[in-house]
């Protein structure tokens, strides 16, 4: 039963040599950039399983004994949001990839960019590059408010390294959830309370259409304004389809965002001819905030195939109703 690597924009190798090694009783291919194949013809009729990441609708179409798709990130928009989402997908299980090491590096990157505003690293890098030796007033962790939206298994574990750092930490989800040492609120009832308790605000929302644009100036504008940080900083690490992009440029520009640090963007690469470039109170980084590395999570992959062919359930699957 073949493996498929059908991904756009990233190195199929290393993921092929990763599985190949784990499962050398199987055949593992990959597709171009394009989504065609090259080399010896292919036998589309043994691919069981694929592994992908922004694939070519024409290339799953084709694949008519699929038994398993697995998305390779944290989120499964890249395929949901396809222009044209194969009909023969209808009934194939979609399962999401939850690791240690995506869910690790993704904690890391929010402590890292809440850290990088609550200890004021762009004041400090001004004042280094203008050879000034200042003490800044410096708020402790614990009179910062962190509002995470989304408290999935990313958000409840970032949540607990923030605690940790000493942070009062708040979530909001669209259903009710309980998370340890951390004040939770949900749905419509709860977002605005929880909107406006909110320091520093994170978003690791997934892309639904009820999260598309969510992240707009309405929003932005209903967040703590009279915090310790000298007005509210956004983080966004989710989905770029979550946000506006003019809309919080705008704010960072006039105030209403005293800082940003933004890892995802409605256009992805960013233009080089985008706002957002040009501000200095917001941190911009190349959709990297989890990066999946073939290295940690093929195994989960190949685990997951082994016991789904006994019998057994597979683990993390979506729902394409709720998009995730």
């Amino acid at each position: 039963m073949t493996i498929l690597v059908a991904v756009s924009g990233w190195e199929a190798g290393p993921w092929v040599r990763r599985l190949q090694e784990l499962a050398p009783q199987r055949r593992v291919l990959e597709t171009g950039i394009d989504g065609v194949f090259a080399g010896d013809p292919v036998d589309l009729e043994d691919v069981r399983y694929v592994l992908a990441w922004k694939p070519h609708p024409e290339l799953l179409a084709s694949l008519t004994n699929l038994q398993v798709l697995f998305s390779l990130g944290a989120g499964v928009d890249h395929i949901l949001d396809l222009p044209a989402l194969p009909s023969t997908l209808t009934d194939v299980p979609i399962a999401r990839i939850v690791d240690a090491d995506l869910t690790a590096r993704m904690s890391e990157y929010v402590a890292w960019q809440v850290l990088h505003h609550h200890r004021q690293g762009f004041a400090h890098a001004r004042l280094q590059a203008e050879h000034h030796w200042q003490e800044l007033k410096q708020p402790a962790a614990g009179e910062v408010t962190v509002g995470i939206m989304g408290l999935g298994v990313l958000g409840r574990d970032a949540a607990e390294v923030l605690c940790r750092l000493g942070f009062r930490v708040i979530g909001w989800s669209r259903t009710e959830k309980t998370v340890d040492g951390v004040v939770t609120y949900h749905g419509k009832t709860g977002f605005d309370v929880f909107l406006g308790q909110s320091d520093i605000l994170v978003s690791l929302l997934p892309l639904t259409p009820a999260t598309t644009g969510l992240i707009n100036h309405s929003l932005i504008s209903r967040l703590k304004r009279d915090g310790p940080l000298g007005g509210p900083v956004l983080i966004n690490a989710g989905r770029g389809g979550s946000q506006i992009d003019a809309d919080i440029a705008a704010a960072l520009a006039d105030g209403t965002l005293a800082g940003a640090s933004l890892d995802v963007f409605e256009e992805e690469p960013l233009p080089p001819e985008s706002p957002l470039w040009g501000l200095t109170n917001l941190a911009i980084t190349p959709h990297v905030a989890a990066v999946s590395s073939p290295k940690a999570l093929a195994r989960n992959i190949i685990d997951q195939i082994t016991a789904f062919e006994s019998g057994q359930p597979l683990q993390n699957l979506v729902d394409p109703a709720r998009g995730y």
